[in-house]
């Protein structure tokens, strides 16, 4: 039973291994490209009015959300697109890691917003922002790949586990 057992978890393992990267990039970049096509349609995006503040703070009142709002949809559908067809990756991760960092400004800028006690009970805009540190994550995992690294799930390949990425 045990070795039946050990058989099944190694080849479900291996599946995880070849398929996971790119289930991965595909699921994030299905979320980023929902996100973005949702911020071309006013009202739709819970997120819209936070983001057309932060960037109007960013930029000192210069840009204004009739502006920073379509730009910040068409670079979400960017990073979603890149992400899901597999292109273009090293742009694509770049601008998503700038995205990001911007995702995460109404933490300070808007604290009172964002969270009911600081810093420790978020409200639902803080928890979305918050969220966002696992798309970083996943964009990590992602761009460890770009280069040819792939997920291993052969613990004999590297000696310390059963599943590590590998170039």
């Amino acid at each position: 039973m045990d070795d039946r057992f050990d058989r099944l978890e190694m080849r479900v393992t291996e599946w995880m291994a070849r398929h996971g990267i790119a289930l991965l990039r595909m699921s994030v970049g299905i979320v980023f490209l929902w996100f973005g096509v949702l911020k071309f349609f006013p009202g739709l995006s819970p997120a819209q009015d936070l983001a057309a503040r932060t960037v109007r703070m960013l930029t000192f009142g210069l840009v204004h959300p009739a502006v920073s709002l379509p730009v910040l949809a068409t670079w979400e559908c960017l990073i979603g697109v890149g992400l899901i067809t597999g292109r273009c990756l090293r742009t694509t991760l770049v601008l998503l890691f700038l995205q990001m960092g911007g995702t995460i400004l109404p933490l300070f800028f808007f604290p009172h917003e964002t969270f009911t006690r600081f810093p420790f009970a978020a409200t639902l805009e803080g928890q979305y922002i918050i969220k966002n540190l696992v798309m970083i994550s996943a964009g990590l995992v992602i761009g460890a790949t770009v280069r040819g690294g792939v997920l291993v799930a052969d613990p004999s390949s590297s000696g310390r586990g059963a599943a590590r990425l590998r170039r």
